[in-house]
């Protein structure tokens, strides 16, 4: 059922001119008007509230909710605190029914308005998924081999906590404006400085870290808590803007190497995201012998290469403190073959390092400028993102660190 149209006085006062015309036959005035005969007596309850059927005045912020008469000795009109606006259910749901609490005597006490999400924006929202993949994107043809690489060494392009979607205001967070345009010029600006500095090498990882969206469904709130999130656009555009941005990227990453691996992490503002991301990008390039994607449900993720492990997760559910024995048992095999391993984690937005017996855990910067509430809660700390560069004999051999003042335009 749709949405009523607000009920102005002077629609009422038009409705009720027909309605008196037609000799008060509520049936053949909503014929007349075009309407349903539902919303021709849903205006005449209106007009009755309002007093607008001989029983004004009104008492402001009151409704008439009955009229009763004696032996002819005039009315008595009882008149009770007027409802508040019709409920209107959140963005991307559907009301699905009603919980009511009664007294003993039947009469209405307290009411509650279930809602489901409105399986047509969902489907509406995959559309733009497949329109984004469809849209054309200003490139050369399709991208060819290079001609030189080093089979020795592979490139890891670390980005996290891109958080696309994100509104910030410098003037209250005391740091640069950021909001979706800004996010994918900086990430594409990232990455052309980035490719071009990184030394020659076979392979690439692209390690996304978690949180390359704000949020990802149409409330602009955190998935598992609910916490209200500052949002720059429709949920639609910034899957469009994404999906575009990572293909560029992509194709920028195949312009120098001959393997391109891509990590996709699960995290706590974008879960569906990145879940939809991975199966997405294995699907689109499942004829690219070129590039493979970690398309696995786990929230932990790996990648050997030689002697050297490389373990990826947002940082959500395991910190730095603790996620060394997760990745040991968990990827046990790879780990016993490798004679390096190195874990790399986002989410608290900030470098640190820990250096233990088993591997060394790294925590990354981001890029994207802090919103409201980090600003507010103190947690401030630089933006950069870094390519590092991994030997397969040697593991670490080097690392760029590029700033968004390095690359902007």
């Amino acid at each position: 059922m749709g949405k009523l149209e607000p009920l102005t006085d002077d629609l009422i006062l038009e409705r009720l001119a027909i309605y008196e015309e037609l000799n008060q036959n509520q049936t053949h005035a909503a014929e007349r008007l075009g309407i349903e005969r539902s919303t021709m007596q849903h205006t005449l309850r209106k007009a009755a509230e309002r007093g607008m059927m001989g029983t004004a005045p009104v008492i402001p912020g009151f409704a008439i909710r009955s009229i009763a008469t004696k032996d002819g000795d005039g009315a008595w009109i009882k008149q009770v605190r007027e409802n508040g606006e019709e409920y209107e259910a959140p963005a991307g749901h559907r009301i699905k029914g009603e919980s009511a609490l009664v007294d003993a005597h039947g009469r209405l006490v307290q009411k509650w308005i279930k809602t489901r999400e409105d399986v047509e924006a969902q489907e509406a929202a995959m559309r733009a998924v497949v329109e984004a993949f469809k849209e054309q994107v200003p490139r050369a043809e399709p991208v060819a081999p290079p001609a030189h690489g080093n089979a020795d060494l592979l490139n890891q392009f670390t980005v996290t906590d891109m958080h696309m979607g994100c509104l910030a205001w410098g003037e209250e967070t005391g740091d640069a404006d950021y909001d979706l345009s800004i996010a994918e010029q900086l990430l594409l600006d990232w990455f052309s400085a980035a490719v071009q500095m990184a030394p020659q090498a076979d392979t690439a990882v692209f390690a996304q870290i978690g949180d390359l969206l704000h949020h990802d469904a149409h409330a602009s709130v955190t998935p598992a808590h609910g916490n209200v999130l500052d949002a720059d656009s429709r949920l639609q555009k910034i899957i469009r803007v994404a999906i575009r941005t990572l293909r560029r990227v992509i194709a920028m990453l195949l312009g120098k190497h001959a393997h391109v691996h891509i990590i996709m992490a699960d995290a706590n503002h974008d879960p569906a995201g990145s879940a939809w991301l991975r199966e997405m990008f294995a699907a689109f390039f499942e004829d690219e012998p070129r590039i493979t994607v970690d398309s696995s449900a786990s929230t932990y993720m790996a990648y050997e290469f030689g002697l050297v492990s490389l373990f990826y997760h947002h940082g959500h559910k395991r910190t730095l403190a603790n996620i060394d024995t997760v990745f040991a048992g968990r990827f046990r095999e790879q780990y016993g073959r490798t004679q390096y391993a190195y874990a790399h984690l986002g989410h608290a937005h900030h470098d640190a390092v820990k250096e233990g017996n088993l591997m060394k855990v790294e925590s990354h910067e981001t890029l994207a400028a802090p919103d409201a509430y980090a600003a507010n809660g103190g947690w401030l700390s630089k933006r950069s993102a870094k390519v590092i560069t991994y030997h397969r004999e040697h593991g670490e051999v080097g690392r760029i660190t590029l700033t968004p003042e390095m690359v902007s335009r």
